[in-house]
């Protein structure tokens, strides 16, 4: 059974921007730190996986060698926008264009792929965003995050921020809400009346309760107890085994960082935890995965899933997926969750 890892490549800016510091303006990276070092850890293990590439950080120069290094060896990209607006539901159609094919040509430039895979930061998403990424022809979306915890994420995040009227309000959607826990934690497809379709490869949650478990909250765990940590990883794993699909598991740079490195980051949590145990977490969890699953860059995973009888919802809907298009193969275990 097949799994995906991804990893969403937001710079230094792009958490001070959607925090609320000022300092983003400059436009502070880290990915010259970062970037080296995940490659080498993933080297180690063995792994390839997908990089959500920033549109304005392919797009800067300096950052040209270390980008071309992801495709180089062996890694796939795609999209997460230019501008890394976590309020991309709020933009007008031109100006979702704008921002889908400027992040294209810069991400194509620095590192010679053409992205088809699209996430929206902070797991922004619209009816309207799916349906520029259909007709421009992406393999799929991976923008959607399905568990009832968003609000508690976005009120953590924003607790210290010094963000205040229409800047908070801009930000009310951020990490989705209540409602985003009935989505599913498999993927699906989405599909328009009049027969387009578009994969949607959420982050995966645990079936039926729906709690994240990607890399940084195993991390948060990790601070108090591994074995917790170890744990829930293995509860995660066997509940997607038993729900029958292969888990989507994200990754962030923050990850292999901490806040001595990104002292500015020091709210984010776990970056109390020194480099040396996020390493070994990091390498833990996905060793923990790669037991279970062949774990493959998710243009792959798309590949799959696209020969499945998979359920569908409208995406101008709010309503339960339904049932995939009778007559068609459906392996056990592909109903939604």
């Amino acid at each position: 059974m097949r799994a995906s890892v991804s990893l969403d490549l937001d710079d230094l800016w792009s958490y001070q921007k959607t925090h609320g510091n000022p300092d983003w303006v400059s436009r502070p990276s880290y990915l010259r730190l970062a970037v080296p070092r995940i490659l080498d850890t993933l080297d180690e293990i063995g792994l390839r996986i997908t990089f959500f590439i920033v549109g304005f950080d392919a797009a800067r120069e300096e950052n040209g060698e270390v980008l071309r290094q992801i495709t180089a060896r062996g890694h796939e990209v795609a999209n997460h926008s230019f501008e890394h607006d976590p309020w991309l539901h709020l933009h007008s159609d031109a100006a979702l264009e704008d921002d889908l094919a400027r992040a294209e040509a810069a991400i194509r430039t620095a590192t010679g792929q053409d992205p088809k895979g699209f996430r929206g930061p902070g797991f922004s998403w619209s009816p309207n965003l799916l349906a520029i990424l259909e007709r421009r022809g992406y393999r799929y979306d991976a923008s959607t995050l399905p568990t009832f915890l968003g609000p508690v994420a976005r009120w953590y995040f924003l607790a210290a921020s010094p963000l205040k009227g229409a800047e908070r309000a801009q930000r009310a959607k951020l990490f989705g809400g209540f409602a985003e826990g009935f989505r599913p934690s498999r993927a699906y497809r989405w599909r328009w009346s009049d027969g387009r379709r578009l994969l949607e490869i959420p982050v995966s949650t645990i079936p039926g309760i729906k709690a994240p478990f990607h890399l940084s909250y195993l991390l948060y765990l990790a601070r108090f107890s591994p074995a917790l940590a170890r744990g829930y990883l293995a509860t995660a794993i066997a509940a997607c085994r038993l729900a029958g699909f292969g888990p989507s598991f994200l990754l962030h740079p923050l990850d292999l960082l901490d806040g001595n490195e990104v002292p500015s980051l020091r709210f984010f949590p776990g970056m109390d935890v020194p480099v040396a145990r996020k390493r070994a977490v990091f390498v833990d969890s996905l060793t923990a995965l790669a037991r279970h699953f062949e774990l493959v860059p998710m243009g792959a995973h798309a590949d799959e899933l696209a020969q499945l009888s998979l359920s569908h919802r409208n995406p101008e809907s709010k309503g339960t997926p339904a049932p995939s298009t009778p007559g068609g193969p459906r392996p056990a275990g592909t109903e939604a969750f």
